[in-house]
């Protein structure tokens, strides 16, 4: 007992930022900064792509269709993302109220941190649409299996905050409060050095691991189709995020409405919640009429059928009429054209009435005959008369 008390003794009452925010990769013209931030990033985005991509293919997916949609998505969602964060926090860019004190040049450096959530669910669902569209599935499809890797992606990808001493909450007094470098451009002025903060990088961290969770067995028990699953994202993510933002003390624009003023990401998440919930109800009452199919009508795989006599097919794509090989010879004729078992020859066919019927020149002679009754075979210029075609 004395030994855990000793143990929560030690553990610290607050979490410390790191001092390590990334390392140098020494070239010949310089060096290339490899910052933890873009780390994080990259780290949701893998493990991201691998839950997606493990759904997909549950899904029937064509093989590497995902890699076709992603490498389409990846960039507009970071485009997307950036822009967003630009239009939200613009007076780094462009100066309070837009006075043009602001430095562009910041727009493009990305790895300082500064990507917006639904900019990159925008443009990243257009870069997908179109990825999709050029392997022949629905995007719907593909954003029910990308749902909870999206949550995934976000989870980690938050930590990336966390080495950049960005986006934190108010000051606190909780155990769990988050240090910040009094020296950090970031740190509030006029707040003592000591003071701790929420760390909101880590409440929103918590809060999609669950949702991945919860998303995984809502799927799981109700089969969600028809991007009825995204919109649930859209609809759990924002639930989080309005009052996780609200918490955030970081310099954001800010809208009045409804004679309410709070930050632009507070109202975005509201309205977005909204409308994911009217999609989410809309989609839920309309009957389903087409299959459950990944793919985009007329782009569906060929059924492989078992395999086929090749002249038939090709009798079948001509038009000609396929009979069957079995009617068209005569019981009579094939036991004719039986080998004799004492003999080894075979026997004469009997005549027909086309036989009896065909001109006189063309009757088989005496010779013929007698050779079809010995076995040999007759020569001259008459035709063969033991030849079944």
């Amino acid at each position: 007992m004395q030994t855990l008390l000793q143990a929560a003794a030690m553990v610290p009452a607050s979490i410390p930022s790191p001092d390590w925010s990334g390392f140098d990769i020494p070239l010949p013209w310089g060096t290339l900064r490899i910052h933890a931030y873009a780390l994080c990033i990259l780290a949701g985005i893998v493990v991201g792509l691998w839950l997606t991509s493990v759904r997909w293919a549950r899904r029937g997916a064509p093989e590497g269709s995902v890699w076709d949609i992603v490498v389409w998505a990846i960039p507009f969602g970071i485009i997307g993302g950036r822009l967003y964060h630009v239009v939200s926090s613009p007076d780094a860019y462009f100066g309070p109220g837009f006075d043009g004190t602001g430095d562009l040049s910041l727009i493009p450096q990305i790895q300082r941190g500064g990507l917006g959530i639904w900019g990159a669910v925008v443009l990243g669902a257009v870069g997908a649409w179109i990825g999709c569209r050029r392997s022949g599935v629905k995007l719907s499809a593909f954003v029910d299996a990308a749902a909870p890797g999206l949550l995934l992606a976000q989870a980690v990808g938050r930590w990336g905050n966390w080495f950049n001493q960005e986006l934190f909450g108010g000051p606190t007094t909780v155990p769990w409060g988050l240090q910040i470098d009094a020296d950090n451009p970031n740190f509030p002025e006029g707040t003592p050095a000591d003071t701790l903060f929420h760390p909101t990088f880590l409440y929103e961290s918590l809060w999609n691991l669950a949702g991945v969770v919860i998303l995984l067995a809502l799927d799981r028990k109700f089969n969600f189709r028809r991007s009825r699953l995204f919109w649930l994202y859209a609809m759990y993510y924002t639930l989080g995020r309005v009052w996780i933002e609200a918490m955030r003390i970081d310099d954001a624009e800010q809208i009045s409405l409804f004679g309410i003023t709070t930050r632009l990401n507070v109202w975005t998440s509201i309205f977005v919640f909204l409308a994911a919930l009217v999609a989410f109800i809309l989609l839920g009452m309309k009957k389903r009429t087409e299959l459950d199919t990944v793919y985009l009508p007329g782009r569906e795989p060929a059924k492989e059928d078992g395999p086929k006599d090749s002249g038939q097919d090709d009798a079948a794509e001509s038009g000609d009429e396929v009979r069957d090989p079995d009617s068209v010879v005569s019981d009579s004729e094939s036991r004719d054209n039986l080998p004799d078992n004492q003999s080894g020859s075979r026997r004469a066919p009997v005549p027909t009435e086309e036989a009896a019927a065909a001109p006189a020149g063309l009757t088989p002679g005496p010779d013929a005959t007698a050779a079809g009754k010995s076995g040999s075979t007759a020569t001259g210029t008459a035709p063969e008369a033991g030849a079944t075609k």
